[in-house]
């Protein structure tokens, strides 16, 4: 069978690559460029605890291990008379002269369309304004990166100063919004809550190198540079793609992915609209090598004191000692010189570290616009969209790059079982419904948050909701909570089982990623639930109480095992069986089914296998259908 052609050698279409070859399907990724990335420490990605494991079980080596991790969350914030907030232990704080801890009420998003706009992120025009100016340097729209300003650096004077506190004091409000920061700041369990893993931030070209070296082992992966796709053309058997220039070639594929970006040929090719909104939010961004009074950890200060640097200022930590910067530049603001860039650093340094500007080497700039952005259609016959050939967001927090890599893991899976056993028509749709939901849930989420959050007047004191500070609100897109941040849950995923009766609910919602709890392997082994994702197939978890102290050779003849055994060798699909001593919510004989990404299909109270095939079958979309064909008319 034909390899799958995959436009796009971002970290996307490389990431769709290695899961696809992880099944051992091989692909053609087709790179315009000449397969070098140039260093731009100040274009950084941050990557979720379960898109870092996703990066993991594909190859790349570069994810976590050579990341710095958020080892907390603080928030530095000014309201009236508060000068500074700094949260050093439960319950006490050290902070400024004349400080407050009012906090205003706040609460969820995600609901009905927000500040006179009922119809969500879909109800936005398919056309919008042109793309305003950044700027001479830095990053030229999303995704794309642009050219430095030349800077060579700068050095302050003076050495790093901490001040020191001047009161101490309880405050109920305070502590409550504290905790909601610090819960995040171990890293020894899965999920996201008390104990549970951080998000970790690398620079882009780290991350990129990292998967084109996992690629370069991989058999399965070709990568072709200069190779421009101009053409683009369906059959019922396959896609076969025109790249152009000198030595204009044909490729033949079994199906066919754009990862190529913003500005995607592929999409084009075939016809789709991409609406939105332009220049949603403008930031000026510094890569620089200093010492800041929380080493490892990122901050976000809300309306510092000083005034060079605009209303919010985020300080995130990366390998070497070195930070990335981002201030939040005012709408429709003039350009940013480097001159203007260097005046707000120095004005963040001196503001955090007691009044003086501690030494520092600036090492990269750059001014970049971010638009909210979304396909009509990420699916036409065997063509597909991923990333940001397919969506754009990243204000308030929301990660673009962690949502492309989303993308992959989702459809390389579907992809994999189409080209090794077929697929249903069911199964490949799939694909546009599941992701398609969830990041225009998570564009819809930040479009009414975006008037509250930096708009004035009363919307900014409320939200609806429960009571939670707008720095809480802004910490769910950074830290991934909320509906700005928190792991898809496809609760109403076409591949979704009919409930039966027999049905349990447990601590993971139906459809939601499953907690990454310690399981026994086939062969005996105790490993992480999500290690023995990325196979291909479905993963069935008896939930067994005690069998860590028996030996597998007696447990596994013993009690609802064999019946468990012989229902999952009889499934519709390739399964794994797996056993689990405990899982969050679940009983005695629980039964877990789990798709390949690791989401949750359902879960059994007990062994019910004509339930648990069912499932199974739903979950692999039922029966192989021929795909169908469909032309770019088709799209509009």
């Amino acid at each position: 069978m034909d390899p799958v052609i995959i436009v796009g050698a971002g970290p996307v279409g490389l990431a769709l690559a290695l899961a696809l070859a992880a099944r051992d399907v091989p692909s053609v990724v087709l790179d315009e460029g000449d397969g070098e990335q140039a260093p731009r420490p100040a274009r950084t990605v941050v990557l979720r605890p379960d898109t870092a494991d996703f990066l993991g079980r594909i190859g790349c080596a570069t994810a976590p291990g050579e990341t710095a991790r958020w080892t907390a969350w603080r928030s530095v914030r000014r309201s009236q008379q508060m000068q500074r907030v700094v949260f050093d232990e439960p319950g006490r704080f050290s902070t400024g002269p004349g400080t407050s801890a009012a906090q205003g009420p706040a609460g969820g998003i995600g609901g009905p369309g927000a500040a006179g706009r009922p119809g969500g992120f879909d109800a936005l025009s398919d056309t919008a304004a042109p793309s305003g100016s950044v700027g001479p340097h830095g990053f030229h729209g999303a995704g794309e990166t642009g050219e430095s300003n030349g800077s060579d650096g700068a050095r302050g004077s003076g050495g790093p100063n901490r001040a020191g506190p001047a009161d101490e004091f309880e405050a109920h409000e305070a502590y409550k919004e504290y905790r909601e920061y610090r819960e995040y700041d171990s890293f020894d369990g899965p999920g996201h809550g008390p104990g549970e893993p951080s998000p970790f931030h690398l620079p882009q070209h780290t991350l990129t190198r990292g998967l084109r070296a996992a690629a370069a082992k991989r058999q399965q992966v070709k990568l072709v540079t200069g190779s421009r796709v101009d053409t683009v053309e369906q059959d019922g058997s396959g896609v076969t793609v025109h790249t152009a220039g000198p030595q204009g070639t044909w490729w033949r594929g079994s199906h066919l992915v754009g990862c190529d970006g913003a500005r995607s040929t592929v999409r084009k090719l075939l016809g789709i609209r991409f609406p939105g909104r332009t220049a949603v939010e403008r930031h000026a961004v510094a890569a620089l090598r200093t010492e800041l009074p929380w080493p490892g950890e990122a901050l976000l200060h809300r309306l510092p004191p000083w005034r060079t640097g605009g209303e919010e200022v985020t300080a995130r930590p990366l390998p070497d000692d070195v930070w990335r910067i981002d201030w939040l530049l005012p709408p429709r603001a003039e350009l940013v010189t480097p001159e203007a860039l260097v005046a707000r650093v120095r004005a963040a340094l001196a503001g955090w570290c007691g009044g003086e500007t501690p030494p520092y080497e600036l090492i990269d700039t750059g001014v970049y616009t971010l638009h909210h952005r979304l396909a009509r259609r990420w699916r036409v016959g065997r063509a597909f969209l991923a990333g940001d050939a397919a969506h754009l967001l990243g204000a308030l927090g929301t990660q673009e790059l962690d949502e492309g890599l989303r993308d992959a893991d989702n459809l390389a899976w579907k992809l994999a079982q189409t080209w090794h056993h077929g697929a249903s028509e069911l199964l490949l749709d799939s694909y546009q419904a599941e992701r398609r939901t969830a990041v225009a849930a998570r564009l819809r989420a930040a479009d009414q948050s975006l008037p509250i959050l930096r708009g004035g007047g009363g919307l900014r004191a409320y939200l609806p909701g429960r009571a939670r500070g707008h720095d809480a609100l802004l910490a769910d897109g950074h830290l991934g909570g909320g509906a700005l941040g928190a792991p898809p849950v496809y609760s109403h995923s076409p591949l979704a089982p009919p409930h039966t009766p027999s049905q349990t609910a447990v601590g993971t919602r139906t459809g939601a990623p499953v907690a990454d709890v310690r399981v026994t392997a086939p062969d005996g082994t105790a490993v992480r639930l999500r290690e023995r994702l990325g196979g291909g197939q479905l993963l069935v978890v008896l939930i067994a109480p005690g069998t860590g102290v028996w030996d597998r050779r007696h447990w596994m003849k013993a009690g609802v095992m064999p019946r468990l055994a012989a229902a999952v060798s009889a499934l519709p699909v390739k399964a794994e069986l797996l056993v689990a001593e405990t899982y969050p919510g679940a009983s005695a004989h629980t039964v877990l089914l789990v798709r390949p990404d690791g989401h949750l299909v359902a879960a059994f109270n007990g062994v019910r296998p004509a339930e648990l095939y069912e499932a199974a079958d739903a979950a692999r979309g039922g029966a192989a259908t021929a795909v169908r064909e469909e032309s770019t008319a088709d799209v509009n």
